[in-house]
């Protein structure tokens, strides 16, 4: 019930375009070879069932920024750090702060659209040869580039949940309720970090107005696993199983540095099953892989054939 993404219209996108195009939070790289493209066509022949994990690298390409990439990434360019589960839930000035920064960010969020390397592997998806496509990234991408098989392993910004009871709204939905309780708060772009929020003064912050849950009067939060939280269980778990039934992992633009998606590796490492990885930049799973191409993913994986293959 938590595939639909929602999409505002009212974002303006002449201011949108002022900090550069969509590749601004892609970090530096050579270029794709020919030699690229032979070593994962060798990867990928025979496999029938690629279990593929995507992280924030193929999103940088839409022009969504991440957390580590060298020299683009939150964590290089800035002292800011994403909300903790722990404070969100324990401090109502967090979730306050949380709130407004994110309905500011709202509409340039929900604009960005999914690009050439979302669009293959959903083509991917429809030839049958994938086992499960696993995403790190909440942003719904992979759905409206066509794909349907997704495990969001860190969940959904599309989605906004209540944490004592079953209620739940979309996001867009929701952006309606923050308008009506705060109608002097204009949404408007600006530059937005990772997690989908802006940079607010102090003042924006003290005076915004966050609804609590209109059925049971608790916490609402974005369907969204926040670092210091748990993977669910049940999600994991789905996951795991598909591992042990895949003959090959593909590892699409993630630096593996969370264990949410590292613990998969090391359960492939197990089973001895082979695994590559593209990404731009060292991971946590180098030593383990049988192929590693440090290359953008559009400039990759769209020249492979793979109805061929």
């Amino acid at each position: 019930m938590f595939q639909s993404r929602s999409i505002l219209l009212f974002y303006n996108t002449s201011v949108g375009r002022r900090n550069c195009s969509k590749l601004a939070f892609v970090p530096k790289h050579r270029e794709t070879s020919n030699e690229d493209i032979e070593r994962l066509s060798e990867f990928l022949v025979n496999k029938r069932k690629i279990l593929v994990i995507t992280g924030a690298g193929i999103s940088t390409e839409s022009g969504i920024p991440d957390y580590r990439s060298e020299g683009v990434g939150l964590y290089a360019t800035s002292t800011k750090r994403p909300t903790q589960h722990k404070v969100f839930m324990e401090r109502p000035m967090a979730r306050q702060s949380y709130w407004a920064r994110n309905f500011i960010g709202w509409p340039r969020w929900s604009s960005f659209q999914p690009n050439q390397s979302h669009r293959t592997i959903a083509k991917w998806e429809d030839t049958g040869k994938l086992s499960q496509l696993v995403t790190q990234n909440v942003d719904q991408l992979h759905y409206d580039a066509g794909s349907r098989n997704v495990v969001e392993l860190h969940g959904t910004n599309s989605i906004v949940t209540c944490m004592s009871c079953s209620y739940y709204v979309p996001r867009m939905q929701f952006q309606k309720s923050l308008e009506k309780e705060n109608p002097t708060m204009i949404p408007r772009t600006a530059d937005i970090r990772p997690d989908g929020d802006v940079e607010l003064t102090e003042h924006e912050v003290k005076n915004f107005k966050v609804p609590s849950c209109p059925k049971c009067g608790g916490i609402l939060k974005p369907y969204v696993v926040f670092f210091g939280d748990n993977v669910p269980r049940a999600r994991v778990d789905q996951v795991k199983r598909k591992v042990e039934i895949s003959d090959s992992i593909l590892v699409v633009g993630s630096s593996l540095s969370v264990f949410s998606a590292f613990r998969f590796i090391n359960q492939a490492v197990d089973n001895k099953i082979p695994i590559g990885i593209i990404n731009i930049g060292p991971t946590r799973g180098d030593k383990f892989a049988s192929m590693k191409i440090e290359a953008k993913s559009g400039d990759l994986i769209t020249k492979i054939d793979f109805n061929n293959l």
